[in-house]
């Protein structure tokens, strides 16, 4: 009997951009949920956009807009952005929706009146200069039990310590670096001690990986906290029943967007909610990143649990993306935007990269650009579609595009293929889907055997039928593999199946066969991979990213994340800045936020890449006297040689200011 199947992935923030690491996630469940499917199993997959909290108040207020029209052009974005990588939600809401106010008012309510809500007074850390109170991510300090400095104001990175705030050593601002002072503020707290027994059965049920349990057992040791829902205002959010001045902390009402989403699914297409959500007819999964565990596996469950609602089946947690062995760099261009990305390579490259490296645990993955330029080229043209392309162009060009009958090594060879089918289904219901790529690889190798042992090529000039009849296993051994392959590559497979003439594949149909059967016209189904395009890539990413502020989800709206690393006085004394006065202005082809600047600064005219597109037109600038850093080592970009760099400031947009010097000032001369 078919499974029915709710799954939901983290709720992107609506302060940013979606990025390659952000990717590992929804590439994730977007392949688990497209097999789920692919077996016969109704699975629906909802997400939303996570709109409130005071980075969205903040960098909406930097922009001079309301925070809803901030998070309206956010959502049009990341929706841009996963279409273009073929994640294929069955709903994508928002939390700044009816639905979301109505689940969070309610699940407030019950846990209030089950007691597990309580108010006292607590110190919060407040900016004078900010002139707001701080949340957590916007303190930052020395770690108060491994001294680590530079950490947030609810947990260290280094020794995973969560902590409040003024708990911190040294706090200051994140975003003014001044040092905040202590006021006096009522806060409504949720009671999770209160079910700690009820989360430690639930984790021993086996709701999560055994290393996510032996995790959530430290903080076991270490005791449950209550934990602070409420914040008070300015901020961007729900009011709290009852309250003027004070709103549901966002990661309240962040996970309770997976039910909103639901919700309105449910409403616009004649469903019930309470069935689909909160019945056992229902199986219910959460895909997570590592860094927010603590959320998914304590507090969230826990609200339910006192809210009376259904927890989930399972919760799936991932970790992080590296790449070349490292943290992802603005200053490497390595920092990679989803839509920069496919500006450049096809998305289904990365789709297959990520699927060979992806298990059930969770363990950090890395994409090395040598690797995946490598294992794109040899596995995805080498050995997929260089195997349709051998047979299919074959068989449409001096066949007819007519099948055959297999003869007995054929059928040995798709019967060992088919084989497969069990291992395959269990190694990605079981999320190991490096697993699933190892056993394409081979079965692929195995298949590419089979052809040059019978060089079709060759038997083509003397012996059609024969060819005919090795070609009609090659087929099928596409095929299968496609089959194989469509969670992770559903493109590519469309490709196929509209070269085999067969609608949509599904593993009910790996033992089938394709025999006397036309076949359709054939397409090129994968390009290789160049260097230049990864370079390309790259140089993009860097550029863009050193002309605006840091745009990703964990970074400080209006600060561009944390202060880099001091500088001596001595390093300063490095810097030669010059008077420079822009010659000529002209936009960079290709590259929208670049303008090709020719400076006078005294002697040889010098030619600067600036990404300041966004905010000037080139003939405004002609005359404009500027600040020059003149012996920044030059850089051999996508678009040209930068010879050096102007000086300007700003959040990015429309909102880039140039750094000028007085019209009489003479080109070349030093800035003291």
């Amino acid at each position: 009997m078919p499974r029915r199947i709710v799954v939901t992935s983290a709720l992107p923030y609506a302060n940013g951009p979606i990025h390659m690491g952000h990717l590992v996630e929804y590439l994730q469940t977007d392949i688990w949920v497209r097999f789920q499917k692919m077996c016969g199993n109704e699975c629906l997959y909802f997400c939303a956009d996570d709109t409130h909290g005071t980075p969205v108040m903040l960098s909406s207020r930097a922009a001079g807009i309301s925070p809803e029209l901030l998070i309206e052009r956010m959502e049009k974005e990341h929706r841009a952005d996963f279409d273009s990588f073929h994640v294929e939600f069955d709903n994508y809401y928002s939390t700044h929706s009816p639905e979301n106010r109505n689940f969070s008012e309610l699940i407030f309510t019950r846990l209030k009146e089950a007691g597990s809500i309580v108010t006292r007074d607590v110190e919060q850390c407040y900016c004078q200069k900010c002139r707001i109170p701080l949340p957590d991510r916007y303190v930052r300090g020395v770690c108060p039990r491994c001294k680590a400095e530079d950490q947030y104001g609810d947990s260290c990175e280094l020794c995973s310590a969560t902590y409040r705030s003024t708990d911190l050593v040294n706090p200051y601002c994140a975003t003014c670096r001044s040092t905040p002072v202590l006021k006096t503020s009522k806060h409504y707290f949720f009671k999770l001690s209160d079910y700690e027994q009820r989360l430690k059965d639930l984790i021993a049920s086996g709701h999560t990986q055994r290393s996510v349990a032996n995790k959530l057992d430290e903080w076991f040791g270490a005791g449950l906290k209550d934990w602070d829902i409420s914040r008070d205002g300015p901020y961007f959010g729900f009011k709290i029943p009852g309250e003027e001045n004070k709103f549901f902390y966002v990661w309240l009402d962040a996970p309770i967007g997976y039910m909103a989403s639901a919700k309105n699914y449910c409403d616009r297409n004649g469903l019930d909610f309470e069935t689909l959500w909160n019945s056992g007819q229902y199986e219910l999964y959460h895909f997570i990143g590592k860094d927010i565990m603590y959320f998914h596996a304590l507090f969230w469950p826990a609200m339910l649990m006192g809210a009376g609602f259904k927890t989930a089946t399972n919760l799936f947690v991932h970790g992080f993306l590296t790449v070349n062995g490292e943290k992802m760099s603005k200053s490497r261009g390595t920092f990679i935007k989803a839509a920069t990305y496919a500006r450049h390579l096809l998305p289904e490259y990365l789709r297959y990269y990520y699927a060979s490296k992806l298990t059930d645990t969770i363990d950090d993955i890395d994409l090395s650009i040598k690797d995946f330029i490598g294992r794109t080229n040899s596995d995805l043209v080498g050995k997929y579609a260089n195997l349709a392309s051998r047979s299919g162009q074959m068989l449409t060009k001096r066949l007819n595009g007519m099948l055959g009958r297999m003869d007995e090594q054929g059928r040995q060879l798709i019967d060992k293929m088919a084989a497969e089918k069990a291992g395959v289904i269990e190694s990605y219901e079981g999320l190991n889907f490096a697993a699933v790529v190892r056993t394409i690889v081979s079965l692929a190798d195995e298949a590419n055997r089979y052809v040059e042992r019978n060089q079709p090529w060759v038997t083509i000039k003397t012996d059609p039928e024969q060819t005919r009849t090795v070609l009609t296993a090659v087929i099928n051994a596409v095929r299968v593999l496609t089959i194989y392959l469509k969670p992770i590559l559903p493109k590519y497979a469309e490709k196929v199946e509209k070269l085999l003439n067969v609608g949509g594949l599904s593993f009910a149909d790996v033992e089938t066969v394709l025999e006397n059967h036309r076949i359709g016209e054939f397409e090129r189904l994968f390009e290789r991979i160049d260097e230049g395009q990864v370079n390309a890539m790259v140089e993009e990413s860097r550029a863009s990213q050193g002309a605006e502020a840091p745009a990703s989800s964990s970074a400080q709206p209006g600060v561009g994340g944390p202060f880099k690393p001091e500088c001596t006085i001595e390093d300063f004394a490095k810097v030669d800045l010059r008077i420079a006065k822009v010659a000529s202005a002209e936009p960079v082809e290709g590259a929208d936020r670049l303008l090709r600047l020719r400076l006078d600064v005294g002697g040889p005219e010098r030619t600067v890449l600036a990404g300041i597109a966004t905010a000037y037109k080139p003939e405004d600038l002609v005359g404009k006297i500027v600040i020059y850093f003149a012996n920044l080592k030059p850089r051999q970009m996508r678009f040209g040689l930068s010879e050096g760099m102007i000086l300007a400031a700003g959040t990015g947009g429309k909102d880039i200011f140039m750094l000028s010097a007085d019209t009489g000032a003479v080109p070349g001369q030093q800035v003291l």
